[in-house]
C-alpha cells in the first residue's frame, strides 16, 4: 500500500473490494457515483471490452457475471494513488469459467474518484492461453 493514500480513499477502496469479493451488489453500488462507468476486461466494444454505465446497468452486469464466471475470488490486492483522483489497483482473480475451466489471472484496475466515490473502473487482466 502507498502511504500517500488518504484514510478516506483507503476506506472506500476496502469497502468496494470487500463488496466485490462477496458479490454484494448493494455494497458495490454504495461505493460508486450514480453515473459510474465500468469498462470490463472482456466484451464486444472495441477497444474497451464492454462498457456498462449507470447503477441499474451495473447491477444487471454484476448479476449476470455468473453466466461467465463461477466462484470468483480476488486476492493479492494492492492499491496506489496516481494523481489526486486516480487509483491503480492490482489483483489476482481465481475461480472457474462457466465451462468449468479454471480461471487464475492477474489484473489491474484503474479507478477514477469523484466526490468521495468511485466514478469509473477500467479493468485489465491477463489472457491465459493453453
Amino acid at each position: 500500500m502507498n502511504s500517500a493514500i488518504s484514510e478516506q480513499v483507503m476506506t472506500l477502496m476496502k469497502a468496494f473490494g470487500k463488496a466485490f469479493n462477496r458479490a454484494d451488489i448493494e455494497g458495490i453500488l454504495a461505493c460508486v457515483t450514480d453515473d459510474f462507468e465500468w469498462r470490463q476486461a472482456v466484451g464486444p466494444d472495441a477497444p474497451d471490452g464492454r462498457i456498462v454505465s449507470g447503477r441499474e446497468p451495473v447491477r444487471a452486469a454484476l448479476a449476470a457475471r455468473d453466466e461467465h464466471y463461477r466462484d470468483m475470488r480476488f486476492s493479492e490486492a494492492e492499491i496506489c494513488m496516481a494523481g489526486d483522483e486516480r487509483v491503480l489497483g492490482t489483483f489476482r482473480a481465481t475461480g472457474n469459467y462457466a465451462s468449468g475451466a479454471p480461471l487464475d489471472v492477474r489484473g489491474v484496475d484503474i479507478y477514477t474518484l469523484r466526490d468521495g466515490l468511485i466514478a469509473s473502473k477500467d479493468s485489465y487482466w491477463k489472457i491465459i492461453t493453453p
